[in-house]
This record gives structure tokens, C-alpha cells and sequence, in this order.
């Protein structure tokens, strides 16, 4: 059994397509972050499992579901339906077989609108800033595979946007095998709306507090 930590906040119109396409033996671990639109009990109807993270910020939800998750191997993936959850073995195999620590899925847009370019550009500078960790990569992809027990034991601090690149800075300074793999990246499903790439202020948000994990 391998884990899926989904952050949630009000994504009712993506759930049940998600949810549906989640691979046989992987568990669908939903995070709610305080959604409103019954996104809570709509996962719980298409089997997943649901935990609440009451303080607010991705990197609160996402941990709360890395804490509550029990499989070895353990995934993140947005549940705003930019991804299609049937590519998650691409991320997890590398860690199953012993060939990396972290899996990093590079997105490869799909279609006009799916990865907006001021995104993009926040997305580059950082992986651009993160080379002084001797890392070497594309994309700070969120759908992203490690083991579990691993990922506790970097003691992850950041509770909001910079959660994501806080685990790949505190992974490299402990030497650990860190790839990144090809995965598609879609229009997130109508009615979605990403709370990091959405406009251009969250944008800013996730690069402000980035930034701030990378100057600690």
C-alpha cells in the first residue's frame, strides 16, 4: 500500500474524478484545510480517507496528512485535478526500487492555461536559487514521492507555501538521491481554482514564502 497526501481546500469539483483514478493499491489521504463546500464528506463518499488540518496554510495540510498516513512509501499530489493520479507510480517507482530518495514530478503542460507563465517563472527562479544546494533540478513539482519514515525525520517546519521546497532543501543537505521524472500537467478541472498558480498574487505568496526557507 502506498499513500496519497492530497492538500484540500474547497476542491469538491475535482475530487470525484480525482479519487476515481487513484491506481489500485494507493490510498487516497485527504487533508482538509478548512473547506466549505463539502469537500470533506464528498472524499469520504468516494473511499478516502480524511484527516483535518485546522490551521490554516498547504504546508499545515500537507503535514497533517504525511502524520497520518501509515504506508512506506508515501505520495503528495494537489487535489485541484491538474494531475491524473493513474501517473503516480512514474514518481513512486524510482523510490520502490531503491533508485531515489525523492521523486520530483516535472510538469509537462498539456494545454494552453495550464501552468500560467508568471508560474512558470516563480517556479524557475527557485530551482534556479536551489543549485546552491547542490541540487540540480526543473521543476519544484508537487506530486512527489519518498518514504515516509525518511520524511518525518527532516523535521519539516514551514507550515504554509514554502513547505514543498523546504523537504527537497532539507533532503539535499542530507545527500539524498533527489530525480525528477516527466509527469503531465493539465487544466485544472473547472470550477478549481490553484491557491499557489491561480493568480498572480498567490504567485508572489508561494515565492515570498519560499524565499524565506531558502534564507534560513
Amino acid at each position: 500500500m502506498i499513500d496519497v497526501v492530497l492538500p484540500c481546500l474547497n476542491e469538491a469539483a475535482s475530487l470525484p474524478w480525482l479519487l476515481s483514478r487513484m491506481p489500485d493499491g494507493y490510498r487516497a489521504i485527504v487533508a482538509d484545510n478548512g473547506s466549505d463546500d463539502g469537500s470533506p464528506e464528498l472524499a469520504r463518499q468516494h473511499g478516502a480517507y480524511v484527516v483535518h488540518a485546522p490551521v490554516r496554510g498547504f504546508g499545515a495540510a500537507a503535514h497533517a496528512g504525511l502524520l497520518a498516513a501509515t504506508a512506506d512509501v508515501v505520495c503528495f499530489l494537489d487535489a485541484d485535478g491538474s494531475f491524473d493520479p493513474r501517473q503516480l507510480p512514474r514518481v513512486t517507482s524510482p523510490v520502490l526500487m531503491g533508485e531515489a530518495d525523492l521523486v520530483l514530478g516535472r510538469r509537462r503542460p498539456t494545454g494552453p492555461g495550464a501552468w500560467p507563465l508568471h508560474a512558470r517563472l516563480g517556479n524557475a527562479v527557485l530551482a534556479y536559487r536551489l543549485r546552491r544546494f547542490g541540487v540540480r533540478i526543473h521543476d519544484l513539482g508537487p506530486m512527489r514521492a519518498a518514504h515516509r519514515d525518511a520524511l518525518l525525520d527532516l523535521a519539516l517546519t514551514d507550515r504554509r507555501f514554502g513547505y514543498p521546497l523546504e523537504m527537497v532543501v532539507k533532503a539535499a543537505e542530507r545527500d539524498w538521491r533527489i530525480r525528477e521524472v516527466s509527469v503531465d500537467y493539465q487544466p485544472r478541472t473547472e470550477g478549481s481554482r490553484s491557491k499557489v498558480t491561480g493568480t498572480v498574487l498567490g504567485t508572489m505568496r508561494t515565492v515570498r514564502d519560499m524565499s524565506k526557507v531558502l534564507a534560513r
